[in-house]
């Protein structure tokens, strides 16, 4: 199996995705974050995804500035269902490191895009 390192922003973005909505089944009465929970967290990697499709640096930068915002508002919605005690603090802490990794690499990669650019 391939390391976390390994993996691709979208690889990474749909393994979260499942993880989040096979724990997400089981939480109760909470189910106006559960919905933006999801939606922000399935929208990293349809972007991510999107984005090494684009049409120009540009669109590509667009992209994953979008999936940034998103993985942004994953964390914040990991925070309020934590703080709300639906999530355990270990797999508090375990969803929004797994989050870190996208967000690391979504930066990298759009800095990476931009200073390409500057060339």
């Amino acid at each position: 199996m391939a390391m976390t390192q390994d993996k691709t922003i979208k690889e990474l973005a749909v393994d979260l995705t499942v993880e989040l909505t096979m724990l997400c089944e089981h939480i109760q009465g909470k189910a106006i974050f559960v919905n933006q929970l999801l939606r922000a967290c399935s929208s990293i990697g349809a972007n991510a995804h999107e984005g090494f499709y684009a049409q120009s640096r540009a669109d590509f930068i667009n992209k994953m500035e979008i999936a940034l915002k998103e993985c942004y508002e994953t964390e914040y919605w990991l925070e309020i269902l934590y703080k709300t005690g639906a999530l355990s603090p270990d797999r508090y802490k375990s969803l929004f490191n797994k989050c870190g990794t996208i967000r690391r690499k979504l930066i990298a990669s759009v800095t990476t895009a931009k200073k390409n650019g500057e060339n």
